[in-house]
C-alpha cells in the first residue's frame, strides 16, 4: 500500500492582506507573501497541472526532458519547476551524466490540502 504524501498551505489574513504559509516551514517574506490568493491561482495554474501530471505519468529524465513532452519554452518550464519546488510539490535531483549535470524534477506529493484562515 502506498503512503500518501501531502503537502498543506496555509492562507492568513492579516490586517486585510493574505498571506502563504507552507506548514512546517519557517520561510522569509520573499519566500511566501506572493499577494495571495492571485499566487495560490498561480501555483495551481492549469499549465502547472499539467506539468504535474506528466511529471507522475512520463516521468522526464530532466527539466529539458519535461519541456519537450509539454510542448513548452525551457525557461518558463523551469520557472515552473523552481516554483513547485519552492511549495514542496517536486525535488529536483541532481545527476551526473558524462561531463555534465542535469536536475531530474521528481513529484513527491500526490495530494494539497489549502486552509483559509481569516
Amino acid at each position: 500500500m502506498a503512503v500518501s504524501k501531502t503537502r498543506e498551505i496555509s492562507i492568513i489574513q492579516s490586517g486585510g492582506a493574505f498571506s502563504i504559509l507552507r506548514k512546517g516551514f519557517f520561510l522569509s517574506k520573499e519566500d511566501y507573501d506572493f499577494e495571495g490568493l492571485s499566487a495560490l491561482r498561480r501555483l495551481l495554474s492549469n499549465e502547472k497541472a499539467r506539468l504535474l501530471h506528466v511529471l507522475k505519468t512520463q516521468k522526464p529524465g530532466s527539466i529539458y526532458d519535461l519541456a519537450k513532452k509539454l510542448g513548452r519554452n525551457f525557461k518558463t518550464v523551469n520557472d515552473d519547476i523552481k516554483l513547485l519546488e519552492r511549495f514542496g510539490f517536486i525535488e529536483l535531483i541532481e545527476e551526473k551524466t558524462k561531463n555534465r549535470k542535469r536536475h531530474k524534477p521528481e513529484l513527491v506529493i500526490d495530494s494539497l490540502t489549502i486552509n483559509l484562515k481569516i
